[in-house]
């Protein structure tokens, strides 16, 4: 029979090997979950332990050391506030956007106040335009406003007995110069839009182009060579 001697050293490395495999056993198995609830009690699981999701929980390992600490979940307000400050980032974020890309549409249009003015008065004058069409139809309108009270001067002791063809008429010609007072005060308003959106545009406009003479006068930094 052959003995296969064994030296102390061989052995304290068997030991070793043993005792590192334990530890990483203990360090890498299922954990055990420890917390103590809102009552008080002291509860211990193998997974994490709803009764205290309000609160700290130690994960420990086989060895009884812990692992890691888990914080407490968030409620439902908790989560319900934190959901609607990240929404409230988020629009924020987005406005701000939004902001940029017309200010880089509103350079790219307007590359100076001039063309600002330019486009301002293009505007205005088509309104005047309509505004002149209007007038030009309320003209008409009076003058076939007079020939039908000419007509009706034959009637005049008694405007019952007015054809029916006149009557419609001096009525077609009420109605219409109503219609053309309405779009008269349509385009009255729209020149007042144009001129309070050009004005708002124009007040932002002259910040940025401010901005970018600002940056094209400022010296650029010295290299040192």
């Amino acid at each position: 029979m052959h003995l296969t001697r064994v030296s102390a050293a061989g052995v304290f490395m068997v030991i070793l090997m043993a005792t590192g495999l334990t530890a990483q056993a203990q360090s890498s198995g299922p954990g055990i979950y420890v917390c103590v609830d809102a009552k008080g009690r002291r509860i211990t699981s193998d997974r994490p332990i709803p009764e205290c999701l309000d609160r700290e929980q130690r994960e420990l390992n086989a060895s009884g050391v812990t692992r890691r600490v888990v914080p407490p979940s968030l409620t439902a307000d908790e989560r319900a506030r934190d959901e609607a400050a990240a929404q409230q980032e988020a629009a924020l974020r987005s406005k701000e956007a939004d902001a940029k890309r017309r200010d880089r549409a509103l350079l790219a249009r307007y590359p100076s106040v001039r063309h600002h003015d330019a486009e301002r008065n293009k505007q205005l004058e088509q309104v005047d335009v309509a505004l002149g069409m209007i007038e030009q139809r309320n003209a008409d309108l009076r003058k076939q406003q007079l020939a039908v009270q000419d007509e009706m001067e034959f009637y005049k002791a008694d405007p019952s007995k007015a054809p029916a063809w006149l009557k419609q008429r001096a009525s077609d010609v009420v109605a219409q110069q109503a219609s053309q007072k309405r779009l008269a005060a349509d385009q009255l308003d729209e020149k007042k839009r144009i001129n309070a959106r050009f004005d708002e545009e124009l007040a932002r406009l002259k910040q940025l182009l401010a901005g970018a003479d600002a940056n094209t006068a400022r010296p650029a930094p010295s290299q040192t060579r």
